[in-house]
């Protein structure tokens, strides 16, 4: 019953997937006339199946989470919406065409010994642990000296790496440009969460998300999916207020995809791609 209750959830959230990118595009994306009769937004039904080789009803029941699929006929649909990489990956996955990485997995009640020492070993880089939901469960002496002490937040659901940047102005302060960082880890999290449906940690992230920035409701009910985007960030230390480039990445851990990452932000040497010469002005 178990298994049964999971794949007819994984199916109704891939359903819901397909429909959401399907209202996203456009008649002329994929070479249709748009005229102003139109009502419908984005693509209409009978459309997606037509340019997928398939019946209406047969994509209807797809979209309603009434059939399973093969992949050759998700594979059309993924091209037909014109489907990004991460974007077909992550149907692949609703779909249960891998399922090695659709299975749930668990928080850690602990922290594993060794990333706490690797992470502390990596005096000059900020580091800190974070759990599926992107909790903060480890952090190096390093990452408490740049961002607000996370031992400082009460561990009760808040302490949690979306919430402060959403949320909290002490860590906007270190992060100026917080928000494309916060739409790319919310991007990360919508795969994770896709994955795991009924998960309540994912659900009452989104709540609590809601809640503390509802201006931002376009960001929570997105259903863009993907890996976050390596990238050079300005980070202004909360001790000595200077601003300073850092790469920042997420390094998975030997959990898997869906398990434990590891944020880490890496010095950015003057002079270096991305990073401002030595004591110049921000821009």
């Amino acid at each position: 019953m178990a298994t049964t209750t999971a794949t007819s959830a994984l199916r109704s959230g891939l359903g819901g997937f397909l429909r959401a990118h399907r209202e996203r595009i456009s008649p002329g994306d994929v070479g249709l006339p748009n005229t102003a009769r139109r009502r419908a937004k984005g693509l209409r039904r009978e459309e997606v199946a037509a340019l997928s080789g398939v019946s209406v009803a047969w994509y209807t029941w797809l979209e309603q989470g009434r059939v399973d699929t093969s992949r050759h006929v998700l594979d059309a649909v993924a091209r037909a919406l014109r489907l990004d990489d991460a974007s077909h990956r992550h149907a692949l996955v609703l779909a249960g065409f891998a399922p090695g990485e659709a299975a749930a997995a668990e928080a850690p009640a602990a922290v594993e010994p060794e990333l706490v020492d690797m992470i502390e070993s990596w005096s000059d880089s900020p580091a800190a642990v974070l759990g599926p939901a992107l909790d903060l469960l480890a952090w190096n002496r390093a990452y408490a000296d740049v961002w607000p002490d996370p031992a400082d937040v009460p561990d009760d659901g808040r302490r949690n790496l979306l919430l402060l940047l959403v949320g909290d102005e002490a860590h906007q302060r270190v992060l100026g440009e917080w928000e494309p960082v916060v739409v790319d880890l919310y991007r990360q999290l919508r795969t994770r969460a896709d994955r795991r449906p009924g998960d309540e940690g994912f659900e009452r992230l989104t709540a609590r998300l809601r809640s503390a920035r509802p201006e931002l409701d376009d960001w929570w009910a997105c259903r863009s999916v993907g890996d976050f985007t390596p990238r050079t960030v300005r980070i202004t230390s909360r001790r000595d207020r200077t601003p300073r480039s850092y790469g920042m990445n997420l390094l998975h851990t030997r959990q898997g995809p869906d398990g434990a990452v590891i944020l880490v932000l890496t010095p950015r040497a003057p002079g270096s791609p991305g990073a401002p010469a030595s004591g110049a002005p921000r821009p």
